[in-house]
């Protein structure tokens, strides 16, 4: 039984969607304001309403398309995969593990919920960007303030275009004043690359100041998700005298360290050279994702596997990562995100800091600050906006509609079934005024009319360890 239900929540989760996760990020994750560290138990938080006036465009990327197999990229973890029971399926380009043999989908997303879960995310796009000119040139398609990052802090980002539409997101980390690394979305890479090479080029007509673009290929990426994911990597962290020690690296926080194996006695101990690891994830839980050499990536993923043993961490793969972003309340791009929609409109405000509002200078920043204020306080607002739904019956899926009193009033961008709440919930666009939590709306599944209310996001609270204010 327990293996039909496995395989059941499997196919509500993979099959039905067109895509699979993104990993975040980088931070993958996500960095969001005004989350506390886990202290009470997780509970829904009251539903909160917000309903699209006109039907959401979605645009299709490399995420959602399966190239033929002898075309995927492989991660320096592929074989790793494979010896281990991994489920390679095509994702953004590359063949990526859906799932493991040791655990069903659903039982992934529990473990990571309670332990640690290991993703490996090396498909994603690292960047660095440095010379005097980075942070303005970032600044220049971003809407957040690069430049007042403090040293080794991280922040949500959108690449924008002149419309204030998001090309994409992607997570930026200031490593130094001059000096930034930079994780972008695999399914955008193409799309990405051909951007910045186009805008770093005009920027670097017209400013003097110089910027160098260096893309990290064939480098390791591994995100350590779960409320167990610190004790298991403080066994690791070399000379916590010299690196730090993680009760002092914080959400949003990176810092350079090396690691080494927590065999005791090993003959011939092993350690990594400098990598970044960075607190933060894509899960809504406490973790940690790491940066590393791809030469060193296998070995770095089998200390932690051995440092934490089965009962602690378990490998993960794209179907429960999915699960978790969606009760986390995290977007995936080409589903919640694309070209069509401004950061205002998706609930994304926070990344514009409170320096680019005043002075602007982004791509977009004509349409997006004044969508800043709602049109009840006589500024433009915005017509749609992105929220949470917990729905009645069958799951709902991207696409299905959602509607007020037998009118169509928004559309759902991604759905599944939440394995800790034991409810459908779902994320979507809808008309700006039916914002308000616990408003009553039907979504259209399999063609009937389901009940649904709107749900504030996140839908569980969140693990994030951050520094107390």
């Amino acid at each position: 039984m327990k293996s039909l239900r496995s395989t059941r929540y499997l196919k509500d989760v993979i099959a039905a969607r067109n895509a699979l996760p993104r990993s975040s990020g980088l931070i993958t994750a996500a960095t969001r304001r005004n989350i506390s560290t886990r202290t009470s138990q997780r509970h829904i938080l009251k539903p909160t309403v917000s309903v699209p006036a006109n039907p959401l465009q979605t645009t299709r990327h490399a995420s959602s398309s399966a190239a033929p197999e002898e075309e995927l990229s492989k991660t320096p973890l592929y074989d790793f995969h494979v010896r281990n029971g991994g489920k390679m399926v095509p994702f953004g380009g590359y063949a990526m593990p859906v799932q493991y043999s040791s655990l069903s989908v659903l039982d992934s997303h529990n473990f990571t919920r309670t332990g640690a879960s290991l993703f490996d995310v090396s498909h994603m796009v690292q960047h660095h960007f440095t010379g005097p000119g980075a942070a303005a040139f970032l600044e220049s398609i971003t809407p957040s303030d690069v430049a007042g990052l403090p040293v080794h802090g991280s922040t949500l980002s959108t690449l924008l275009l002149p419309t204030g539409g998001i090309v994409d997101d992607l997570i930026i980390t200031k490593l130094w004043d001059d000096r930034f690394y930079v994780v972008t979305n695999a399914g955008c890479r193409e799309k990405d690359l051909k951007y910045l090479k186009e805008h770093l080029k005009t920027f670097r007509l017209e400013n003097s100041s110089e910027v160098e673009w260096t893309v990290l290929e064939g480098k390791g990426l591994i995100a350590l998700q779960g409320p167990k994911a610190k004790e298991i990597l403080s066994k690791l962290v070399a000379d916590p005298a010299r690196d730090g020690r993680l009760s002092n690296l914080y959400f949003g926080q990176s810092r350079y360290m090396k690691l080494r194996t927590a065999k005791v006695g090993e003959e011939l101990p092993f350690q990594s050279s400098l990598l970044l690891v960075s607190r933060g994830g894509y899960t809504g839980e406490d973790g940690f994702e790491i940066s590393i050499p791809a030469q060193e990536t296998e070995r770095v993923t089998e200390m932690i596997l051995e440092a934490g043993g089965p009962e602690m961490v378990q490998l993960a793969g794209l179907g429960a990562r999915d699960s978790l972003r969606l009760e986390a309340g995290m977007c995936l791009y080409g589903h919640d995100l694309n070209e069509t929609i401004t950061p205002v409109e998706a609930g994304m405000s926070w990344i514009i800091g409170k320096r680019r509002r005043a002075e602007g200078g982004f791509l977009g920043a004509e349409t997006i600050l004044p969508q800043l204020k709602p049109k009840a306080k006589g500024g433009k607002g915005i017509e749609r906006r992105r929220v949470g739904l917990i729905v009645q019956g069958p799951p709902a899926r991207e696409g299905a509609v959602i509607r007020v009193d037998g009118k169509d009033v928004g559309v759902v961008t991604s759905g599944c079934p939440s394995p800790c709440l034991q409810k459908n919930i779902a994320m979507g666009y809808i008309q700006e005024g039916l914002h308000k939590s616990g408003t009553p709306v039907e979504v259209v599944v399999r063609g009937k009319a389901r009940k649904a209310e709107v749900a504030k996001m996140p839908f569980l609270a969140t693990g994030y360890y951050k520094q107390e204010e």
